[in-house]
């Protein structure tokens, strides 16, 4: 059997859900896999043979200690421009589309996505499927393959997340349940109340009500709690608040940016902010330019809001810059687009701290896992050492100069104080952490001291284990799912 997790809207928990879900039931003893039909992201991750899926549904096989796979996330969509997304199926580019064209593709791909489940399906014979933004969008009931039409065609319970904390918590459920079609609403076995804040012994009026109104249970009333996990899209961002730590980055906030949880991992040590184009960078002790689904356009936006200007200031005052893919690409010299077929400029200028140039001279992507080791520059990179991460790019970018970053890749300036890298993942390993912060800290005559807990997904899943109805949600997901030697 498996379970399909829904919600009452876009971000109300379920990719944090499913993984604490998939933990939880490996704890217990399960074989489990995730599972995400169709996914809308600029935050992607690349599996071990070279495909790319959402963040989450990674960040959701981990959880299951699973490899992550391209089955997991068989539909990727990317968005590009308005109306305009990339599409990548089962880990490949297929096609960049409007979405009215898209949306006449469905059919096609949901047969894909049913077919990935399948697999997923026969090998652990428990899958613990997400859906995707809100279950009651009635206008598109009839293309929504991540939640109304594979809920039709699998026929396998599902359990409604609502988020309490942005209010209206009994119309979500109430309205949500009621718009969904008869069949499918028949398929609802419960419901979980997340992020609540205070004591959640006064919310059990509430409970009664909700399983009065709505004639389904409540499996639990979950706590709004830290979590040191990945974040899966952009709307994550607005809740992110920089902590007190006496070491401040500025992140810039590009409007295409993609792959933003690569620097989650700062966060924990340091006080990060993502800084709208615009905004000074004066206060910041070191300034990182991340990846972009859109580099020129992107770049353009800086050069209009002066922030090239900010960044140069924080160069002659001695500050880090770090440019992470297409953050690499905007710190070179130039970028020539020789893909795109106009009489407009193609050749841009770009923030010109690095001696690179780069050229998009076709429709190619690099997708690829890597391990690197960091160049013998001071004061940062000689302290890295090797670290993986994975490679997601267009364009192919030439070092006109400088030093060598990684062996193989990246480019440094002379005295190491700006460098850039197509490597994804890169501050997600803590010798890359301990690197950064160690040179920041010690610039403030502090000593940076690396942090260490509990397995953050062996937190999600006790946290989980303790608010809600697990063996409820086992005995509907995963009753023959159980591994023959639980000690695995």
């Amino acid at each position: 059997m498996s379970l399909l997790v829904l919600g009452t809207a876009s971000h109300v928990g379920k990719s944090v859900t499913v993984a604490g879900i998939c933990r939880a039931l490996y704890n217990r003893g399960y074989t489990v896999t995730p599972f995400k039909a169709q996914n809308m992201s600029l935050n992607s991750y690349v599996t071990s043979d070279g495909c790319e899926i959402g963040i989450a549904q990674a960040m959701q096989a981990i959880a299951a200690r699973q490899e992550p796979d391209a089955d997991m996330n068989p539909i990727l969509l990317k968005p590009k421009a308005d109306s305009i997304s990339q599409v990548i199926v089962l880990g490949k580019p297929y096609r960049d589309l409007p979405i009215r064209e898209y949306y006449k593709e469905t059919d096609t791909l949901l047969e894909v996505a049913l077919a990935a489940y399948n697999r997923l399906f026969s090998e652990t014979g428990c899958v613990i499927c997400e859906g995707a933004g809100g279950a009651a969008e009635l206008n598109l009931y009839d293309r929504d393959i991540a939640n109304i039409r594979l809920a039709e065609r699998l026929s396998i319970p599902i359990i409604l997340i609502a988020d309490i904390e942005r209010g209206g918590v009994f119309a979500q459920l109430y309205g949500t349940i009621q718009l969904l079609p008869p069949k499918v609403r028949e398929l609802v076995a419960g419901v979980i109340v997340n992020k609540f804040r205070g004591d959640p012994e006064i919310f059990a009026s509430g409970i009664t009500l909700i399983e009065e109104t709505c004639s389904v249970p409540v499996l639990g009333v979950v706590p709004y709690t830290e979590l040191s996990l990945p974040s899966e899209d952009s709307l994550s961002l607005s809740d992110k608040r920089a902590s007190s730590s006496p070491v401040s980055i500025g992140i810039i906030h590009l409007k295409k940016i993609s792959n933003f949880t690569d620097f989650e991992s700062l966060e924990r040590s340091s006080s990060v902010t993502y800084v709208r184009p615009g905004d000074s960078l004066s206060s910041y002790d070191c300034i990182i330019i991340p990846g972009t689904k859109n580099t020129i356009e992107d770049l353009l936006h800086l050069k209009e809001t002066g922030t090239i200007e900010e960044i140069h200031s924080a160069r002659k005052r001695g500050v880090p810059i770090i440019g992470i893919c297409g953050g690499y690409q905007m710190l070179g010299e130039t970028i020539y687009d020789q893909a795109i077929e106009s009489d407009e400029n193609r050749l841009y200028e770009g923030i010109g701290l690095l001696p690179v140039e780069t050229e998009f001279s076709e429709y190619r992507k690099t997708t690829i896992r890597v391990q690197r080791r960091a160049g013998p520059i001071p004061p940062i990179l000689s302290a890295i050492g090797e670290v993986d991460g994975y490679e997601i790019h267009m364009g192919e970018t030439k070092r006109l100069g400088g030093r060598e970053a990684f062996y193989g890749e990246g480019t440094s300036s002379d005295d190491g104080l700006v460098f850039g890298t197509y490597l994804h993942g890169l501050f997600q390993n803590q010798t890359a952490v301990s690197a950064l912060l160690g040179y920041l800290y010690e610039k403030k005559g502090m000593v940076y001291h690396e942090t260490t807990g509990i397995d953050p997904y062996d937190h999600l899943a006790n946290h989980l284990e303790a608010y809600i109805d697990m063996d409820h949600i086992a005995s509907l997901a995963a009753p023959r799912g159980k591994r023959k030697d639980p000690s695995i």
